[in-house]
């Protein structure tokens, strides 16, 4: 167990893990018996705790375990940020193509699906090695590799929140950017997000404050970026894979949909005086969502370049694997330069 100054040089870290025995605090169980509060290791700073609250990222059984998991993260990442990620061999086919991809997302705009099982279909066979799995749990975080390429993925969770970016979520995609840029790791962004998370606990937690800071750090970010939008890209929160001065690709599969607010609930918003307005209300919704529904065509958007090209999702390894050979030239070593974030 850590506590004090061992516990920041933890949360300081780019990658954290804790034994299921261990704990980690600010200040221990005696010096907490002092508010008032009798708690145990566990209750004050367990592994439940902190990974939830994302001051761990990986909880494990043993030491050795943990061990294993610091030399699996550290494969992933260069000799210092003056060197570019190594490039290992590969023998997985960056042709291959899962046909469960094409039923991965269900027609009905209401049903979620998972989406580790995309992240694992698209990147290198078993390379995907995932960080604070229990925080912030509505965008997934990890590293994975493209043709033995080293990359830093963010791929939304449509089973929490429909995906949309909570403030947990929008700080660990802060931190994720971040590792990304110190280590010149391209980013892969398999994107389903509604937007930011709505509400009075919303807004409570200050997710907008949160939200600028994420786009910020995106848009600060220099490595190459590739989008695939797998279904929902609306609000604020869904612009923030848009480029911003450096190399970046964006696709789309036939399931995505986009724009400033989904129609579901935008057009009450957006065509509320007209609606109002209407002899018959219900009637005027109907005719509003009639004539947008032909117009919400995905293809109509890619005729306009603002995605590359609307995909078979079988070919999504290809792409992003060929993503991964376009990036590589294109970092340059060095100390990442951080700007000011609101």
């Amino acid at each position: 167990s850590v506590a004090g100054l061992g516990a920041a040089r933890l949360a300081a870290s780019h990658y954290s893990v804790i034994t299921k025995s261990s704990a980690m605090f600010v200040a221990g169980p005696p010096v907490v018996a002092r508010l008032g509060q009798s708690l145990g290791k566990q209750e004050l700073g367990g592994w439940q705790i902190q990974t939830k609250a994302g001051g761990v990222d990986h909880a494990v059984e043993t030491e050795e375990e943990a061990f294993e998991c610091a030399r699996k993260f550290l494969s992933y990442l260069p000799s210092s940020v003056f060197d570019l990620p190594p490039t290992i061999p590969c023998n997985d086919d960056p042709e291959r193509a899962d046909e469960m991809l094409l039923s991965a997302v269900p027609r009905n705009r209401k049903q979620v699906y998972k989406m580790r099982p995309i992240i694992e279909s698209v990147v290198d066979r078993g390379s995907f090695f995932e960080m604070g799995q229990n925080f912030g749990r509505s965008i997934i975080t990890g590293l994975a590799r493209l043709q033995g390429r080293a990359v830093l993925v963010l791929a939304g969770d449509p089973f929490i929140y429909g995906g949309s970016w909570a403030a947990d979520t929008c700080q660990k995609v802060v931190r994720a950017v971040d590792l990304a840029e110190t280590f010149h790791l391209p980013v892969v962004y398999l994107m389903d997000c509604p937007g930011f998370a709505i509400g009075l606990e919303a807004e409570k937690a200050a997710t907008i404050r949160h939200g600028v800071r994420a786009m910020a750090a995106v848009n600060q970010s220099t490595v190459p970026w590739c989008t695939i939008i797998i279904r929902n890209s609306f609000g604020v929160a869904g612009v923030v894979h848009q480029p911003a001065g450096r190399f970046s690709m964006r696709y789309a599969w036939p399931s995505a949909y986009w724009g400033s607010l989904p129609l579901e609930g935008g057009i009450e918003a957006a065509y509320r005086a007209d609606i109002d307005a209407a002899e018959d209300p219900k009637a005027k919704l109907a005719e509003i969502e009639d004539r947008l529904n032909k117009l919400r065509s995905p293809f109509r958007t890619a005729e306009k370049f603002w995605v590359e090209e609307i995909i078979d999702p079988r070919k999504t390894r290809s792409l992003l694997c060929e993503f991964a050979r376009l990036a590589e030239p294109l970092r340059t070593p060095g100390v990442a330069k951080m700007a000011i974030r609101p």
